[in-house]
């Protein structure tokens, strides 16, 4: 009993904290629009320089998040949850798989595209107003314009990858995190 209670007291904090992020974070950014992937790394992060983060994404779960619900495993799983809808239109599975599902269609540009799943702007944030390379090569400028960088990742990756998942076993944070991380090298 007292473990549910400690169980269900962290869960609830989680989930505080997380929507104390995406308050501050959607009010920082109240006109910026989400761009996608394609703009974000396509254009300028997938370069040796740049640590190879298009490709990082792209070899990553994360790039294959919306896929995955579109697997008859993966509607077995929403209808043994007692949802009526296939996986891949279900809010409770889109939450985690795609970003935006749940969000107005206003609030993307139409180099968007929600079938890539989990990409750069579900961690940092609508790209519009800091997209431009005159305002990413400074960190500072680009953190202003609406780039989101996480203090608490473990906290933030934790929003999704937690027992609320039909599918979750054991979320090993820096396992996970070497698997993903997508530093800018330092340069020489």
């Amino acid at each position: 009993m007292k473990k549910k209670v400690i169980l269900s007291v962290v869960s609830a904090l989680l989930v505080l904290s997380v929507v104390l992020i995406q308050n501050e974070t959607s009010n920082s950014q109240s006109t910026a629009k989400y761009v996608g992937v394609n703009t974000c790394v396509g254009a300028c992060h997938k370069t040796e320089a740049q640590g190879k983060q298009l490709d990082i994404w792209k070899e990553s779960k994360h790039s294959k998040a919306f896929e995955v619900l579109q697997t008859p495993e993966a509607d077995k799983i929403a209808t043994e949850k007692g949802f009526t809808t296939p996986a891949a239109e279900t809010k409770e599975c889109l939450k985690c798989h795609v970003l935006g599902k749940e969000m107005d269609e206003s609030e993307f540009e139409t180099s968007f595209d929600k079938t890539q799943g989990v990409q750069c702007e579900t961690c940092h944030g609508a790209g519009s107003e800091y997209k431009k390379l005159s305002i990413m090569k400074d960190k500072d400028k680009a953190v202003a314009s609406g780039l989101v960088i996480h203090t608490e990742k473990e906290a933030f990756c934790t929003h999704c990858h937690n027992s609320e998942s039909p599918t979750f076993k054991e979320f090993k944070y820096d396992e996970m995190w070497e698997k993903i991380k997508h530093p800018i090298p330092a340069k020489e």
